[in-house]
């Protein structure tokens, strides 16, 4: 997980992301672990850095999305990798949805510092079924119970 966050963070900081954030949601959601928010300065911008961070992860570690949405559109683009959701937006369309500030509870964590020992592997147990960006519940966690 560390090593996916800071991926993901370093391959949109690439593509000169803005005010990139990461929310750490354990214990607070069921949807993921953390959330990776960001912004373009328009959709074209959104849809490389999305791509980019797909390319990164593929590439080095060896991760394919299990659900991507609004890539055409590229207005919002969420990508969700099971342990986290990525959310690239456009700038207007982040300030309008502010996930920011409806997952205001949840912890700040700094992706790119050089010591992610602050983000421990999710290695714990799941509290519940895992449930999907929709609510669904994932069918690989349901195998597991």
């Amino acid at each position: 997980m560390q090593a996916a966050l800071a991926h993901c963070a370093e391959a949109a900081s690439d593509k000169n992301a803005e005010d990139l954030i990461v929310l750490d949601l354990r214990g607070l959601s069921d949807v993921a672990d953390f959330f990776v928010i960001c912004h373009g300065s328009s959709d074209r911008q959104a849809r490389a850095i999305a791509e980019q961070i797909e390319a990164v992860l593929q590439r080095e570690l060896g991760l394919r999305a299990s659900h991507v949405e609004g890539r055409r559109t590229g207005e919002w683009i969420l990508i969700d990798y099971v342990d986290f959701v990525a959310h690239f937006f456009v700038a207007d369309i982040r300030e309008f949805f502010r996930l920011e500030r409806l997952w205001g509870d949840a912890p700040r964590v700094d992706p790119l510092a050089s010591d992610l020992r602050q983000i421990p592997d999710a290695d714990r147990p799941p509290v519940g079924p895992e449930r999907g960006v929709r609510g669904e519940i994932r069918r690989d966690s349901a195998r597991r119970s």
